[in-house]
């Protein structure tokens, strides 16, 4: 067709390429929306069959959009055709539709981890197809516009990966180029660990059966972070999570360092063995972050954007590097709680005890005990979760005084004791869960707390958007790396 890779929503009807939508999920509905609203004329979608007339209604409104009954359909008549199925199905989803396939047509996969789906694409698609996948590093609650999507061109013409370009342009999405494998282990390195903390987190609350944000121990500044993308992962739809630990082979190595770190930093803290704990998390310090991280005396994160040479090894970095992290009086806007007006623990004269912050300290030492380079992946593909999880990362780390307060807390500060004991049990759990790899365990797992969690889900979900909303637009503006 004329014009063909440059197309645009607002060529003729005729002139326009066929897009094609095989599951509508959150991601799936996502993307036909944001199709539709740039004024896309050929939309085809599919979800299960007996699903087709709540489908139909669904979208009957939606300009450019036409519902279909199944794959097949979908497929035969489209030139750009993307699977939006869970990785653990999408295997037999593309055996059923994918010898339906429209000669040359480009075929993508939304799936978070793309071995299965390279595997299912290679053995299920005709030879005379195209293959330039793709994935919206991001929840569907999150702005696109800025966040990375990233291409992966397979079995395709630079034509082709152009083409698709333009067919993803209405998402102003930034654009990164890996392939299959690389993708794999950049998510595991951004996603599978991040993921793991969070959801020990939400099981380790669960147990206390305690909601964080009422007994004022988990109140203002790096607890909001913790609070608001707990909640916010376990609003979510459990297989997201699932299939990016359970079918990425690098993902489980990952979650089993975590759980050690955990556990090895735990047992420091119950020797008050404080020589072995700082040389530890010094050791990981130095070499996540690099040697010349300190914010000097007054501890601020905006004079370090000054100061520090950023060229540690985690960083890799030429030229300073501003911190990611917002000012604590920003964050305490998107605290679920309010902080107490009296001190909590007779330790200290402070009305919230300082905390060890187990799971931070984990955190740096698996990136460190892995040889893992978070700042690499930052600039490269990361999602909003782990800009604002390795945000208050080097919040902690940059600073010694926020770090010795750290260490000291692990080691004689009890008020969070009882919840590091049951925050180590559950990253045990969890990583055992994962290495059996089963998806019904995880499920019920996953369930089990989300259902303890679930009556603030609403307000997190708000609370959570609005609070990534804030660290992008304190970054570096995203609008100046999208490509349009």
């Amino acid at each position: 067709m004329s014009g063909w890779p440059y197309v645009t929503p607002d060529m003729p009807v005729e002139e326009q390429p066929s897009i094609g939508l095989i599951g509508m999920g959150a991601m799936g509905n996502l993307y036909a929306r944001s199709f539709s609203e740039a004024g896309w004329k050929k939309i085809y979608i599919c979800d299960l069959p007996s699903k087709y007339e709540a489908l139909k209604a669904q979208y009957e409104d939606l300009p450019g959009i036409h519902v279909c009954r199944d794959g097949h359909r979908v497929s035969r008549q489209s030139d750009y055709i993307l699977y939006s199925v869970e990785a653990e199905y999408i295997e037999r989803v593309v055996a059923d539709y994918g010898l339906s396939t429209k000669v040359g047509a480009i075929v993508a996969g939304q799936t978070s981890v793309k071995a299965p789906e390279k595997a299912a694409f290679e053995k299920h698609l005709p030879e005379d197809v195209q293959i330039v996948s793709c994935h919206s590093l991001h929840g569907p609650n999150v702005s696109t516009v800025g966040q990375p999507l990233v291409i992966i061109k397979h079995r395709a013409t630079d034509d082709a990966v152009k083409l698709v370009e333009h067919i993803l342009a209405p998402l102003r999405s930034r654009y990164v180029y890996l392939s299959y494998e690389e993708h794999d282990i950049v998510t595991a390195n951004t996603q599978a660990v991040t993921h793991a903390a969070f959801l020990s987190m939400g099981t380790a609350w669960h147990c206390s059966l305690s909601y964080p944000w009422e007994h004022g121990l988990y109140v203002g500044g790096i607890e909001t972070v913790k609070v608001n993308i707990m909640l916010r992962i376990y609003s979510n739809k459990w297989h997201v999570y699932a299939g990016l630990a359970i079918l990425n082979p690098a993902a489980r190595v990952q979650i089993d360092q975590y759980a050690r770190s955990v556990t090895e930093i735990f047992k420091l803290m119950l020797a008050s063995d404080a020589a072995g704990l700082r040389a530890r998390i010094y050791g990981a310090r130095a070499k996540v972050f690099g040697d010349s991280l300190d914010l000097g005396a007054n501890g601020n994160v905006a004079a370090a954007a000054a100061s520090a040479n950023g060229n540690g090894e985690g960083n890799g970095h030429s030229k300073p590097r501003a911190p990611i992290f917002l000012s604590e009086d920003i964050l305490d806007r998107f605290s679920l709680g309010k902080k107490p007006s009296s001190p909590l623990s007779p330790s200290t004269t402070r009305s919230v005890p300082p905390n060890s912050h187990l799971s931070l300290l984990a955190m740096v030492d698996c990136w460190a005990a892995l040889g893992i380079k978070p700042f690499e992946h930052l600039d490269l593909a990361a999602t909003p979760i782990f800009r604002m999880w390795i945000g208050v990362a080097e919040y902690l780390f940059r600073s010694e005084p926020r770090l010795d307060a750290a260490l000291h807390a692990a080691l004689y500060e009890m008020s969070h004791r009882s919840d590091d004991l049951e925050f180590v049990v559950a990253a045990r759990g969890w990583s055992q869960c994962i290495s059996f790899g089963n998806f019904e365990l995880y499920k019920q797992r996953f369930m089990h707390t989300a259902g303890f969690f679930e009556s603030r889900f609403e307000e997190a979900t708000k609370v959570g958007s609005a609070m990534i909303q804030a660290l992008m637009d304190s970054t570096e503006p995203a609008k100046d790396k999208v490509r349009s």
